[in-house]
């Protein structure tokens, strides 16, 4: 029987009207070059081309959507191959990018922690030291991410090594696999984990970012986003936050006692522009 080549199937998809239409109306005059890429990606990866053409187009009508590049040396985005379909996964870099969107950061980072910088946590406040003049030598010990908000507000978080790997373990079925990105990068997954729990559990969660946590290590069916499938582990890699299988659009305040509260329900995709607009309008008459 003749090897049915996918390379060219993908190709074929990528030509039909419907999915052009789709891809030009997430990203417009970039659609042509982001499509181009998808192809590129696939070819990159020989796994890539065992992999069923919707499942890469649908991986990549994510990427698309949180207009974040695929290229894998830049390491917003991925899409990576699992068994003979493809995964999208958030690289660290895009959880990042997507946060500073929101104009509500000042900073937000996560780096690795070498032996002798983790000097104590405080269980209680949170409060977590250390002092980066002690390190004693090369070996990673754990992960941080950081953030702070321009309204003040700041957040550290720190996982050991063993903490990650028991955790990637847990949630992702492929971590052993010689081939799976925990094995080939496994700083990078590191990072990416400590930085998506920071934000999941204490930063601003805009449509986008939402977005983003639901469908990481997800097999998207289709480029409207809607049929998704986690092969790889459960819907979600982090304990505490609710799993779901469909984004909810968040709901306004029942009332509005500063500004601040209407840009925040703005971000979350709450409110409308125009309704934020009205409500701070009605919140400056009050202070006169």
């Amino acid at each position: 029987m003749e090897k049915i080549n996918k390379t060219a199937l993908l190709r074929q998809e990528l030509e039909k009207d419907g999915i052009k239409n789709r891809f030009n109306e997430m990203l417009g005059k970039k659609a042509a070059g982001f499509m181009s890429s998808i192809i590129t990606v696939q070819n990159s990866n020989p796994q890539l081309k065992e992999c069923e053409p919707m499942s890469i187009i649908g991986a990549a009508a994510v990427a698309a959507t949180l207009d974040l590049p695929i290229d894998k040396n830049l390491g917003f985005a991925h899409i990576v191959p699992y068994g003979k379909v493809a995964q999208f996964q958030m690289g660290y870099k895009g959880f990042i990018q997507l946060a500073m969107r929101t104009g509500q950061y000042q900073t937000i980072n996560a780096c690795p922690i070498y032996d002798g910088e983790f000097i104590s946590e405080n269980r209680l406040t949170g409060e977590i030291v250390f002092d980066f003049n002690a390190k004693k030598s090369d070996t990673i010990i754990g992960f941080a991410a950081y953030f702070k908000m321009i309204n003040g507000f700041e957040k550290t978080i720190y996982w050991t090594k063993e903490k990650i790997t028991n955790h990637a373990k847990k949630y992702s079925k492929s971590f052993n696999n010689s081939s799976s990105r925990w094995q080939q990068d496994f700083n990078v997954m590191a990072l990416k984990t400590v930085i998506k729990s920071l934000i999941s559990k204490w930063g601003i969660l805009s449509i986008d970012m939402q977005t983003a946590i639901v469908t990481d290590q997800a097999v998207i069916k289709s480029t409207e986003i809607e049929d998704i499938e986690y092969i790889d582990g459960t819907t979600t890699d982090f304990e505490d936050v609710t799993e779901t299988k469909a984004i909810e659009t968040p709901k306004p305040k029942s009332k509005y006692n500063s500004e601040a509260e209407v840009q925040q329900d703005l971000l979350k995709g709450a409110l409308t522009t125009d309704e934020a607009e009205k409500i701070i309008a009605e919140l400056n008459k009050k202070a006169k």
